[in-house]
């Protein structure tokens, strides 16, 4: 099941009720093709019913976005484009039952990438750009990425080292947006290779911890903090020079993962470090 987070509401009501129900589409069509029910007649209606619920969706969106004057609704056109184009071309590959559901798996798969990906970029910045209420204000701080308290594990060492990650994440998504930055990629490069030490520094420091507290689970938190390191280290900035016009895609993309995985793995499994410790009265 995909699940649409909590770090993916705008605060904007409608939007978010729509990203909701795409995220509800896209689990009904994967549901349908683990039950062996996706004929290609069925999965044909599926992609269209999801096409032109995107198609309405955006048209909300943009309405929206026009309403309050946003600059990046030239932008958002064409990224709504780019993935009504996307759906409108796939195809059911038909020549074996495997291929088939291979390829309804890679569309499902894109759709959902997309979306979280365009939620937690382009679309929180509608979220930023319309008026917010004093309860809201606190929560969010003055960041885009903040390390607010739904984030906090209780254990001190580990809060205060995540919201260091998430600081940096957010530096990095600023300085992508800011056009006239002196040496802009090079001081991207600095902020990754930054985020790359810390994080090896964190994970140690919270492996450590998870020792010394006899954390049953700690295996399966260094499997998953190892691939996370891997992750960092293969990311190669360079490659952006022979990117053109997707360089600020991909840095987009690039910290839109950062920031997922980081989220879900604060939520999902450091926040039970907290829970263990406060059970067995650890301090």
């Amino acid at each position: 099941m995909y699940t649409f987070t909590e770090d993916c509401r705008l605060g904007i009501e409608e939007i978010d009720k729509e990203h909701e129900e795409l995220f509800r589409l896209i689990n009904e069509a994967q549901e349908l093709l683990d039950q062996k029910m996706a004929s290609e007649k069925i999965v044909a209606n599926i992609v269209d019913h999801l096409g032109r619920y995107a198609r309405e969706h955006f048209a909300h969106e943009e309405a929206y976005m026009e309403s309050i004057n946003d600059p990046e609704l030239a932008l958002q056109k064409k990224e709504h484009a780019a993935f009504t184009k996307k759906v409108n071309e796939f195809q059911l590959d038909n020549s074996s039952k495997e291929a088939a559901k291979a390829s309804f798996n890679n569309c499902i798969s894109y759709l959902v990438r997309w979306l979280y990906r365009h939620i937690l970029s382009n679309d929180m910045m509608i979220g930023k750009m319309c008026p917010v209420s004093a309860e809201s204000t606190e929560e969010t701080e003055n960041s885009l990425f903040a390390f607010t308290d739904k984030y906090k594990t209780g254990i001190e060492l580990v809060d205060d080292e995540h919201r260091r990650l998430f600081e940096i994440i957010d530096q990095t998504y600023t300085l992508i947006h800011d056009d006239f930055a002196h040496d802009k990629y090079d001081q991207i490069m600095h902020l990754l290779e930054q985020l790359k030490d810390y994080t090896e520094f964190h994970f140690n420091d919270e492996e450590e911890l998870m020792e010394r507290i006899g954390y049953p689970d700690i295996n399966s938190q260094k499997k998953a903090h190892s691939a996370f390191i891997e992750k960092l280290v293969n990311i190669d900035i360079h490659d952006l020079d022979a990117m053109d016009d997707n360089q600020q895609q991909y840095l987009l993309d690039l910290v839109n993962f950062l920031v997922t995985w980081l989220s879900n793995h604060i939520l999902g499994a450091d926040k039970k470090i907290g829970e263990y410790m406060a059970a067995n009265n650890i301090a």
